[in-house]
């Protein structure tokens, strides 16, 4: 029966996600982004010399928020203490929950979502790679930076060293602030929101959440305000390139199928030759393996003309034979 489908539907993917196969998936990303962060530790003098860099050009270009922020948040704890706890939190608990969201109740979208938020997580790992930069909470006091998740540590999980539980800061490159990935996630956030959200506190979080991850990186110390646009610079390209980047394995998957049915196919067709090869030979096997040549008749065996008349059946009276037919001898 031909399939038809509905004018006005989408179309739903023809094979079907399962939760086994995207979460071993999305935690390779997660494991090629965090051990990205701590193999590729760039040089301590270059690291610095390119956070001191973006600081000359935001100050050049009047965009130095950084320091008024950081003030603030180092002056008034009520402000600074839940911004870091947003900085090292949410992070790492709103992103997964709209994934889950996502393949829960839009999976017609939830691989293009996925595909564009891993495509901008490795442009990021490259950005780490290319571009160790010193945040300004680990460049030299003089510059005026003050670490609020170091200020603050009494109060929180995190350990003086980064935003990582205490005793594992050392695990992680802390010159991975270019770009800013923090950002990058929640502006993803916001748009998965803001496009799927239904009510008006969906679309106020669209806005909210990446706006507020803006402003706590910078007043944390963490990213300066030019990370914090190459990292929506990073979503942008990686949603560019999410549909090319499906197409490619779309191609991958087609081949392996190709490839893992052909072995069985060949051994199908292999296997039905046989019997009709065999089958052939058996056609001129008479009385256990005895063979005989086309028209050739056993001993003592009476052709059936010989018995009957010709035109005459077994078993046919004389009268069905036909009138001229000779009587059988007695």
């Amino acid at each position: 029966m031909p399939h038809t489908e509905t004018p006005g539907t989408e179309a739903v993917p023809a094979t079907r996600m399962r939760w086994w196969t995207e979460l071993p998936l999305i935690l390779l990303v997660y494991a090629c982004y965090s051990a990205g962060r701590l193999v590729v530790r760039g040089d301590v003098s270059d690291a610095v010399d390119h956070g001191l860099a973006l600081l000359r050009i935001e100050k050049a270009l009047s965009l130095n928020a950084e320091h008024p922020l950081n003030r603030l948040f180092t002056r008034e704890p009520w402000i600074g203490i839940p911004a870091d706890f947003w900085y090292a939190s949410l992070h790492y608990l709103v992103t997964p929950a709209l994934l889950v969201w996502l393949f829960r109740s839009r999976a017609v979208r939830y691989r293009a979502a996925r595909t564009w938020l891993m495509t901008s997580t490795f442009i990021g790992l490259i950005g780490f790679t290319l571009l160790p930069t010193c945040p300004p909470r680990l460049l030299d006091p003089s510059h005026g930076f003050v670490d609020t998740m170091a200020h603050y540590s009494s109060w929180g999980w995190w350990g003086g060293e980064a935003s990582a539980p205490r005793g594992l800061g050392g695990m992680t490159n802390q010159y991975a602030a270019m770009p800013s990935l923090h950002v990058g996630w929640a502006l993803w956030c916001g748009v998965i929101l803001w496009k799927y959200g239904r009510g008006r506190w969906a679309r106020t979080a669209a806005v909210v959440y990446p706006l507020v991850t803006t402003i706590v990186v910078m007043g944390t110390a963490n990213h300066y305000f030019l990370d914090a646009v190459a990292g929506a610079a990073v979503m942008g390209a990686g949603y560019l390139l999410a549909p090319y980047v499906m197409r490619y394995a779309d191609i991958l998957k087609a081949r392996y199928r190709i490839g893992a049915t052909a072995v069985p196919a060949v051994a199908s067709a292999t296997n039905e030759a046989v019997p009709a090869a065999s089958s052939a030979t058996d056609a001129t096997i008479v009385s256990a393996g005895c063979q005989t040549s086309a028209g050739e008749r056993i001993p003592r065996q009476r052709h059936p003309e010989s018995r009957y008349g010709p035109g005459a059946e077994p078993g046919a009276s004389p009268s069905d034979a036909g009138e001229g037919a000779p009587a059988p001898a007695r």
